[in-house]
């Protein structure tokens, strides 16, 4: 194994190429309806833009950086030899691409040891760019701006939190999230859904909203976004005693943390 990278090499390399695959998604939009498949369920779509955009991604990744391994949603898998593994959503949103809601981003990370190192969330509709390495904080670059520093919300009580969540795409799961939405939405402020988890928890990180929870998350999912939120102060966490996305990820500011942890632990008995 070779000396691992500095996280802000990493990052460079990541936004480099998130820039360049969201110039292709961008361009791909106008036949973003087209060439449809689906996946898990008839629900979960993919496009012809999703796959090109991920060997885009993953020729300009190892071409720089050859002996990387590299996980993509779309199945581009490699084993490396380097200790450096990247993890790839070309098209997170891709339900918001084929519709036209401006909210899909193209998400990389950089992780050693499960450990992520470096992340970029690229929001391809607006050009909004979150990025974040491992203790050097999260910034949002807007087209125009300079980049800012995040460091999410302070809600005073939970039922002033705006929280966020998502809805898997088997009908026996939504069923199961749609009883815990009718307990939760009584109990904070109000509820959005954006369709990207990626971005869902970037949003946290921004104090666009105060929290974030999701059943089921896989890995390029939220490979780069939960490392953006965590370093933004953002707790990142699971369900008490399991770690994030086993089963549930949950994004909080860290003012109703516990209070928000507690009432989704009792509404989702056995962590179901």
């Amino acid at each position: 194994m070779t000396a691992t990278p500095e996280p802000d090499a990493l990052l460079d390399l990541a936004v480099a190429t998130a820039r360049e695959a969201a110039e292709l998604v961008a361009r791909g939009r106008a036949s973003g309806a087209e060439q449809v498949d689906v996946k898990s369920s008839p629900v979960d779509m993919v496009t012809a833009v999703d796959r090109a955009c991920e060997e885009l991604v993953t020729r300009r990744l190892l071409g720089a950086r050859p002996d990387d391994g590299l996980l993509g949603e779309e199945g581009g898998e490699r084993t490396g030899t380097s200790g450096v593994r990247w993890v790839v959503d070309p098209i997170d949103g891709t339900t918001n691409f084929v519709y036209g809601l401006p909210a899909y981003a193209v998400s990389i990370a950089a992780e050693v040891d499960g450990r992520v190192l470096a992340g970029v969330v690229l929001n391809a509709a607006t050009g909004e760019l979150w990025s974040a390495t491992a203790g050097g904080g999260a910034h949002l670059a807007v087209p125009g701006s300079d980049p800012v520093r995040l460091t999410g919300s302070r809600p005073a009580s939970l039922d002033r939190a705006l929280v966020a969540t998502g809805f898997g795409y088997r009908v026996e799961e939504r069923r199961a999230q749609a009883a815990v939405f009718a307990e939760l939405l009584p109990r904070v402020r109000d509820i959005r859904r954006h369709g990207s988890a990626a971005l869902d928890l970037c949003t946290v990180a921004a104090g666009r909203v105060d929290a974030y929870y999701e059943m089921h998350l896989n890995r390029w999912d939220f490979a780069a976004g939960a490392l953006v939120a965590a370093e933004a102060g953002v707790v990142v966490t699971g369900l008490p005693g399991r770690p994030f996305a086993e089963p549930l990820g949950i994004a909080v500011a860290p003012s109703v943390a516990d209070e928000f942890l507690s009432l989704l632990d009792r509404l989702h008995p056995h962590g179901a």
